[in-house]
This record gives C-alpha cells, sequence and structure tokens, in this order.
C-alpha cells in the first residue's frame, strides 16, 4: 500500500486548495499530505481511526487534525473551494421519498458533533480524483 491515497497529479490540484483554507498556525502541519490521505482513507473505507494503517503515521495525528479542522468549519471550506473549482462536484439530489429519520433523530446536534464534517469529508474523498483532467490521468 502506498502512503498516500492521493496520486501525484491529483495533489498537485487538491494542495494549493487545502493550504488556501487551513489554519495558519505558529508551526505548519507535518506530512500533510500523509495526513489528509489517511483523513480521506478512514472515511472510504468506514474504519475507525485506530484501524488506520501504519503507513499513514499515528492514528491520533489524523484523527486530532480531523476534528480540529471539523470545529474550525475547515472541511466545508474546501467542499466550497473544490466545488467552485468542478461544479458538478457540488451537486447532490436527494429524493426526499427514501429519508427516513430514526425515532431517537429529534433535537440539536451536540457541541462539537463531527457528523457534517464527516459527511463533507466522506464527499470529497469519494471524489478526489475528480478535479484531475482526464488526460492526465
Amino acid at each position: 500500500m502506498s502512503e498516500s491515497v492521493f496520486s501525484d497529479q491529483s495533489w498537485f490540484l487538491w494542495e494549493p486548495l487545502i493550504e488556501e483554507v487551513r489554519p495558519k498556525g505558529k508551526t505548519p502541519p507535518k506530512n500533510l499530505r500523509r495526513t489528509i490521505s489517511a483523513i480521506f482513507w478512514r472515511h472510504q473505507n468506514g474504519a475507525k481511526w485506530r484501524a488506520l494503517p501504519s503507513e499513514f503515521g499515528l492514528w491520533w495525528i489524523a484523527a486530532q487534525l480531523f476534528i480540529r479542522w471539523s470545529k474550525l468549519g475547515v472541511w466545508q471550506r474546501l467542499f466550497d473551494r473544490v466545488s467552485r473549482k468542478d461544479p458538478a462536484l457540488g451537486m447532490v439530489f436527494l429524493d426526499g421519498t427514501i429519508i427516513r429519520a430514526h425515532h431517537k433523530a429529534a433535537g440539536a446536534a451536540k457541541k462539537g458533533d463531527t457528523q457534517e464534517a464527516r459527511e463533507t469529508v466522506k464527499f470529497l474523498a469519494a471524489h478526489m480524483e475528480d478535479l484531475v483532467p482526464s488526460s492526465a490521468a
């Protein structure tokens, strides 16, 4: 297994988008490609954080970055940037006849809830290669 779920061509397109939306701290994150790959891999496969393959580094670094960026709205900003680059990715159609709520679904989201960010990252991960022009792939 390679260390990254991004091909070199797709990372070339994703990196500026991620740099544009990520919070700027005192020190830039180390191995950002590997960490973002770990987050995308986890959401593509539905695995637990602790089940991340060792090629992606320490699992808690990816989990911590995902949660921190979720609370700061980074994933939504990234989704907005990606949608502007390829408008087809921003189009989602839902048929209301098949959407059912669980009987315990009443109530507001809990503070720090990352469910919306999970869905956004899952969508981004599923369409990660769609930004790469077909002639380059």
